[in-house]
């Protein structure tokens, strides 16, 4: 089988994640030290023990996921699975800086410090209660661009002031998430069921992410990427912006920086896998999400999600038969 990694992005994140595998294999422990060190905290008392309230928070959600993915990862390796022998990574939004992390193109340290600053940034960008974020269910990419075009327009018209409201990310087939002004968001959800949508849900976030009311933060992280060592990843990243396979880190620095506004290209990236022919997508760190998208996005798929150390014994398990 031709395999992917894939790491998860935010809405993942749970008390406690990560910390059966710190106990059960030193190198993944390892991980959490490597960033509770670089972040000058104990985040990982946070992930373990915290408030999920407080995990939640942006700037912590992304370094905890990025943490959880790599201990998970580094447990497979103690078990002798590399990298290097997969086809591709990639990653849902922060998931990226996961996967570029596991491809060796960063440190962890440094990439726990970005994550902080990107979080940090991304919800400084905009004022609490301006932006919002709605999934819309049942509606394909297309669809949903039109939908946001038209509140954009609708309100446009009726207020005579400029709305933001754009398609974040086109997440699988029939889940397509839109992102910008608050009341954008809401007409976007209403212009959506009228258009046959089976659900309009609007998401718990603290703010806008992945549109044009993100550009604060993408100069922010345009900044901190410029300070950081970026090497060759051992195996092309599928980034988000483009869902095509890259492995130039000047080019990926760039798309870093534009994937802040940018949408994410999940359902296009995990087609691009596929018709690459990687068959099997093992989904590293917390929660199962992915692997229900990817199966959404190609019924052949086989999906594994990887983030308890049962998990990783299966995972061992299957390569062997």
């Amino acid at each position: 089988m031709t395999r992917a990694f894939v790491f998860p992005g935010q809405g993942a994140q749970t008390i406690g994640m990560g910390k059966a595998l710190a106990e059960a294999y030193p190198a993944a422990k390892a991980v959490f030290d490597e960033v509770d060190e670089a972040l000058g905290e104990k985040l990982s008392a946070l992930i373990w023990e915290g408030e999920q309230e407080m995990l939640t928070l942006t700037e912590n959600a992304q370094p905890a996921l990025m943490a959880t993915s790599l201990a998970a990862l580094r447990a497979l390796e103690a078990e002798g699975v590399r990298v290097a022998d997969a086809a591709f990574v990639a990653g849902h939004s922060l998931g990226e800086y996961s996967a570029l992390a596991a491809a060796g193109a960063m440190s962890v340290a440094d990439t726990a410090r970005l994550l902080r600053i990107r979080g940090q940034a991304m919800q400084e960008a905009v004022p609490v209660g301006v932006g919002a974020m709605a999934a819309l269910l049942g509606l394909d990419f297309e669809t949903v661009k039109a939908v946001a075009e038209s509140a954009v327009s609708q309100l446009a018209s009726e207020t005579g002031e400029r709305y933001v409201c754009e398609a974040a990310n086109d997440n699988d087939p029939g889940q397509v998430v839109v992102s910008g002004h608050k009341q954008a968001v809401e007409r976007a959800c209403v212009i959506a069921k009228e258009r046959g949508a089976k659900r309009a849900v609007m998401l718990p976030v603290s703010a806008p992410f992945h549109c044009a009311l993100m550009q604060p933060a993408a100069e922010v992280m345009a900044r901190a990427l410029a300070e950081v060592d970026m090497d060759r990843p051992a195996v092309p990243l599928v980034a988000n912006v483009s869902a095509r396979a890259i492995s130039d880190p000047a080019t990926i620095y760039n798309l870093l920086v534009e994937q802040v506004i940018g949408t994410v290209r999940w359902r296009e990236s995990v087609q691009f896998m596929v018709d690459e022919g990687v068959t099997e997508f093992w989904e590293i760190g917390a929660g199962k999400a992915l692997s229900g998208m990817i199966r959404r996005i190609d019924r052949s798929a086989s999906t594994r999600a990887i983030g308890m150390p049962e998990d990783v014994v299966a995972a061992i398990d299957s390569l062997k038969e």
